[in-house]
């Protein structure tokens, strides 16, 4: 997403990012951007910086998302704002005139980030964030409150993303190789688990059917 009045430079951008394979909308500044964040859910936030249009909401918005949703952002930058970059905290920044082929490997860099988790103690999915330093789940900002076995269940799959969990790999791995339970044990938790990740809005364990589970890739 590019938060910016459209202009031939940030149309420029956004053709650039589109024939790089990623979806980019321009969203103007203005008082329904809470709402088109939320609406399109962006998995990096690109952000003209313009000292006649860029308000404090503006910034006040996209630092509650940063720090919510940990939301990568991008800030574009003529010289006159180049001073500013510090009120939004941005991960990075491309200054005028802008580059559209840098971008993308900006956009790149950070999302490898992002995903995998700058600490190697962040696990992130939509959403869904896990920090493994902490213990701790929080889907969209909230947090989730899990049982150890379904905290463990959530870890190991949501660590290797799009790999298929037989039910008795997931009962050796989280349960235990000297547990006596049967594999519908781990039908159980992970029914428990979805009911506290996901909605209308999230789904983030699928069913292989005949196998087990897997995390989405």
């Amino acid at each position: 997403m590019i938060i910016a009045q459209e202009s031939e430079a940030v149309t420029g951008l956004r053709s650039e990012v589109a024939r790089s394979g990623f979806a980019c909308s321009i969203v103007p500044h203005s008082d329904e951007l809470e709402e088109a964040i939320i609406a399109y859910r962006p998995d990096l936030v690109l952000v003209e910086m313009d000292d006649d249009l860029t308000s404090a909401r503006t910034l006040g918005i996209i630092g509650e998302f940063k720090d919510k949703r940990k939301l990568p952002v991008i800030a574009l930058v003529v010289r006159e704002t180049l001073n500013e970059i510090d009120a939004i905290a941005a991960d990075d920044f491309l200054p005028s005139p802008y580059d559209g082929r840098e971008l993308v490997l900006r956009i790149k860099k950070l999302l490898d980030l992002s995903r995998n988790g700058a600490s190697g103690e962040l696990i992130k999915c939509d959403g869904l964030l896990i920090d493994l330093a902490r213990c701790e789940v929080t889907l969209e900002g909230r947090i989730v409150e899990l049982t150890f076995k379904e905290y463990e269940l959530l870890k190991l799959l949501a660590a290797n993303s799009g790999r298929v969990y037989s039910r008795e790999a997931l009962l050796d791995q989280v349960w235990g190789y000297d547990y006596y339970g049967g594999d519908r044990t781990v039908d159980v938790h992970v029914r428990r688990l979805r009911s506290k990740i996901e909605d209308p809005t999230h789904t983030f364990i699928e069913t292989v059917r005949n196998i087990g589970y897997r995390f989405k890739a």
